[in-house]
């Protein structure tokens, strides 16, 4: 596993403020008692109101590694964090308009040894669900060209909507072994997860795992 990111990403984030939605509650009038606003869930409004809403374990035990050990460092994620990532960073910025993109956070677990397995996680907020999901899917069909391996829908361990790429063979320096890559999307927002372990079944159990956590985790906007 080499001690760059990974998975690499391809565009930036956008720090912006989403609105609070009000809605009529449910029910009649009783007794005089007129109707309320209710207040819908608020989204988070910038990377640090994110990070809390993301796992915190990994059903493989693994240890979280702290944000700074990673290189470039993990947490939060703001347009020139992830720009900077790109050769062309203008043209990242460019792509990420495209997409309403918001900001973000990503994690990882792993022994820190920069070989063996390792979970990351990859949560990014949009401005909303169609900006989200044209995201993930690009991503998918990019790391699915970068990595190798069958791009797939329509797993039954896994929510509707979301892409599932296992690498049984790697062919990249950045994969120490076979690897489960997951794109999903709840709402404005979309997962990614990954995961090297010693065996393909290890990886996708440990990916589908931690996606369907994640997203319970996050409010559907």
């Amino acid at each position: 596993m080499s001690s760059g990111r990974w998975p690499r990403r391809r565009v930036a984030v956008l720090l912006a403020v989403l609105p609070v939605v009000v809605v009529p509650a449910c029910g009649r009038e009783d007794e005089g008692t007129a109707e309320t606003a209710v207040a819908a869930p608020s989204l988070p409004a910038s990377p640090e109101e994110l990070e809390p809403l993301v796992v915190e374990e990994v059903p493989s035990g693994l240890p979280r590694l702290p944000d700074a050990e990673i290189e470039p460092p993990a947490g939060a994620k703001r347009v020139e964090d992830v720009a900077g990532y790109a050769d062309d960073p203008a043209r990242e910025r460019a792509v990420l308009r495209d997409y309403d993109y918001r900001h973000g956070w990503e994690r990882f677990w792993g022994p820190g040894t920069g070989e063996g397995p390792l979970t990351g996680v990859f949560i990014d907020q949009f401005e909303d669900g169609e900006g989200a999901g044209a995201y993930a899917e690009d991503l998918a069909r990019n790391d699915a060209a970068h990595y190798g391996g069958l791009l797939s829908e329509g797993d039954p361990d896994l929510p509707d909507g979301c892409r599932e790429l296992q690498v049984a063979e790697p062919r990249r320096p950045e994969l120490s072994g076979p690897a489960a890559f997951v794109w999903c999307t709840r709402g404005p927002f979309s997962v990614a997860v990954t995961a090297v372990a010693a065996s393909l079944d290890g990886a996708t159990d440990e990916v589908h795992a931690v996606v369907v956590a994640q997203l319970d985790r996050l409010p559907a906007g």
